[in-house]
């Protein structure tokens, strides 16, 4: 059984996104902090910009906090990881700067206890497993995980209400998909919802 964990309480929530180019790292942290912004969140979320090529790796981040946000330094140490690659965990080093407490969440197949063994992951990281990419293809068509990771990532941290961040993200996906792209939008809400309800750790 999967319980929330994450609580505000004037801290910003700091998010790291790694994926790789055209999986949507960085659509996903923009779409995330604008649908948080909805919520009435105070939000950053932006990308970190590398090689802009199909497959290269990518990062992109989101801080969130229910009071104003004063800093916009860089990220050393998230307290939520999102890997949309399963691929990118060593190359990339995406546990660096996650502490105790801390979760990692990645787009898997493999249990969660046994990729935590693999990982080698200390017991004070939290690891929350579910496979978006099965996901995508189901219900999208195309194995662009990331939005169904939006709604593994709301469960994993508890730190959105689920229904009004669906109403939020069902909003700038109607602003996304126009000119005949409507019939994107309920898939797209499909996925994140299902997302939400398998994820597992």
């Amino acid at each position: 059984m999967v319980e929330s964990c994450i609580m505000l309480s004037g801290q910003p929530l700091e998010i790291r996104w790694h994926g790789r180019g055209g999986q949507g790292a960085k659509t996903a942290a923009l779409l995330f902090g604008e649908a948080a912004l909805d919520t009435g969140m105070y939000i950053q979320a932006f990308p970190e910009y590398g090689p802009e090529r199909m497959g290269a790796p990518v990062a992109a981040f989101n801080r969130l906090s229910d009071k104003p946000i004063r800093s916009h330094a860089g990220m050393k140490t998230p307290r939520v990881v999102v890997v949309l690659d399963a691929s990118l965990i060593e190359p990339a080093k995406v546990t660096e700067g996650l502490g105790d407490g801390g979760i990692l969440l990645v787009n898997s197949n493999v249990d969660p206890a046994e990729l935590r063994k693999r990982l080698n992951l200390p017991p004070g990281i939290k690891l929350y497993v579910v496979d978006a990419s099965k996901i995508a293809m189901e219900t999208v068509g195309k194995n662009v995980p990331n939005t169904p990771m939006l709604g593994a990532l709301v469960k994993a941290t508890g730190v959105l209400e689920f229904e009004p961040l669906m109403e939020a993200i069902k909003h700038k996906l109607g602003e996304k998909f126009r000119g005949g792209k409507e019939k994107f939008i309920e898939p797209n809400l499909v996925s994140v919802r299902r997302a939400y309800e398998e994820v597992r750790c």
